[in-house]
């Protein structure tokens, strides 16, 4: 695929381990189909977090890891200890040796061009990182480093390395190395949507897509009556009692007939409907009529009517 300079605001993900986090791509840009995104340093810092945690929990040797240090531009150079718990073979001896880094900072000089440096551990090394402490009031600094566990042992010299942040302050991690793709949300129609493409085809907009059970609800109730009365743009639903109850359909001011032998509607429609929404509200509880955007109307017979406003309907 050709390569453009667009760039994009998006979410990525690596299936359900990494992500989603926010970044800027070239979706055009790619790697054997994967993207390669750019982060912001909190998001970085996010990413770290979940790359660490990951390596907890299913070990060292199968996981990169992403590392954030902090510091100030007047701090004194530090030292700091990368550890992977792990050991590896040295010689035909068989003896071993901790899996682990070194990183050396020099913060004075980082807005100079220096960068921060990687080595091996030794006991001296050990010794001055114990002494080491990022000092300063100057202004904020960060380093990162990529670290790729699985080659460390071999002495590759690019198991691991600093990633410094591009022009626009962004650092590329993981691009044309890791299994990116795009972050999904799911409209409430149940089409999936890359994170960018604001607007389902049903015409849904992403962030107007309902976020709770009862507003998923009652998107689908809508979805139900207008099966039968395509016009339809709200309702009254009665809570009070065992079940909750559509008594009215309205299209804009106007009341829809919902007698069974005169009106659009017929039992099972309306019955249907009903059902999606006490379902979602026996699943929220009591506070989930507020939080969906239903509105109290005052009523002489019951203290539990409510007026719902359908989202818009599909295109």
């Amino acid at each position: 695929m050709a390569r453009t300079g667009e760039t994009i605001e998006t979410r990525v993900c690596i299936d359900d381990m990494l992500g989603p986090f926010d970044c800027q791509l070239n979706p055009n840009n790619r790697w054997n189909g994967w993207l390669s995104p750019s982060f912001t340093l909190d998001t970085t810092r996010q990413l770290s977090a979940q790359t660490i945690r990951m390596a907890d929990e299913h070990g060292y040797d199968c996981v990169d890891t992403i590392h954030v240090f902090e510091g100030r531009a007047d701090s004194q150079d530090t030292i700091h200890l990368i550890d992977s718990g792990m050991t590896h073979e040295v010689n035909d001896d068989g003896d071993r040796e901790p899996t682990a880094i070194a990183v050396r900072i020099p913060w004075r000089s980082l807005d100079r061009g220096a960068t921060a440096t990687l080595t091996r551990i030794t006991p001296a090394v050990r010794k001055a990182a114990r002494k080491s402490k990022a000092t300063g009031r100057g202004a904020a600094r960060s380093v990162v480093v990529h670290v790729r566990w699985q080659w460390m042992s071999e002495e590759s010299d690019t198991a691991a390395n600093v990633v410094k942040p591009g022009q626009d302050g962004l650092y590329s991690i993981g691009g044309w190395e890791w299994t990116w793709h795009f972050a999904s949300w799911w409209c409430v129609c149940g089409e999936g949507m890359d994170w960018h493409e604001t607007e389902c085809l049903c015409g849904m907009n992403r962030d107007a897509n309902p976020k709770t059970p009862l507003g998923v609800a009652t998107w689908a109730a809508a979805d139900t009556l207008r099966r039968l009365a395509p016009e339809a743009t709200s309702a009254l639903v009665d809570l009070h009692g065992e079940f909750a109850r559509i008594i009215s359909v309205f299209a804009g001011d106007t009341e829809i007939d919902t007698a069974d032998d005169t009106g659009p509607f017929d039992c099972e429609t309306l019955g249907e409907a009903d059902e999606i929404l006490r379902a979602a509200l026996a699943e929220e509880g009591p506070g989930a009529p507020g939080a969906a955007g239903w509105q109290l109307v005052p009523d002489v017979k019951t203290d539990q009517l409510y007026r719902v406003t359908f989202p818009a309907a599909r295109k």
